[in-house]
């Protein structure tokens, strides 16, 4: 059986440029009133790229939890753009890596209970190095970490982020 909520009326709180909050009413399978809080969000597309048995990661502050952060390249879906090609783009910008082919893996849902953010996971293939050209106020540092390390690094919890942490997993279930 499904059970579905119904949304009553949608009540915009905040309309900001990365988030819009809601604090809808709706109504539970059984017809009983509810709230829901909820944050909408563009999405967004990050990739993986191995090279010569190293992973491409970014360290980057994250403001929300007052510390760096090691990440595969990302970064928010513009309106009406094309996840593959958001990937891409992401990977060119931050790390001055171009992609020949990217392969989509996984569509992640990060936080259900609250948003329908949607985290497109894809993985590179037959890069080309060109130039890195970070958005204004984006600041981060490039590195490639050899494979051994990177899982040491997963097993010892110094990789925190959640797309991260999955596309890693994939592929080192895929190499096995």
């Amino acid at each position: 059986m499904e059970y579905i909520e119904k949304t009553v009326k949608k009540n915009y709180v905040y309309k900001g440029k990365i988030l819009t909050l809601r604090c809808d009413d709706a109504a539970l399978p059984n017809g009983q009133p509810c709230k829901r809080e909820i944050i909408e969000h563009s999405g967004g597309a990050c990739v993986l790229y191995v090279e010569n048995g190293c992973v491409l990661l970014v360290k980057q502050y994250r403001y929300a939890y007052g510390e760096s952060v090691y990440e595969i390249p990302a970064g928010k879906l513009e309106t009406g753009e094309n996840p593959e090609n958001a990937a891409a783009r992401e990977l060119e910008e931050e790390a001055g890596v171009k992609a020949g082919r990217l392969e989509r893996l996984f569509v992640a849902y990060p936080t259900p209970g609250y948003t329908n953010e949607k985290i497109y996971i894809y993985r590179a293939y037959d890069c080309v190095k060109t130039v890195a050209h970070l958005d204004e106020g984006e600041f981060l540092d490039v590195e490639y970490i050899p494979l051994e390390r990177v899982k040491k690094m997963l097993k010892n919890g110094d990789i925190k982020d959640a797309k991260t942490i999955i596309a890693l997993q994939a592929y080192f279930l895929s190499e096995r």
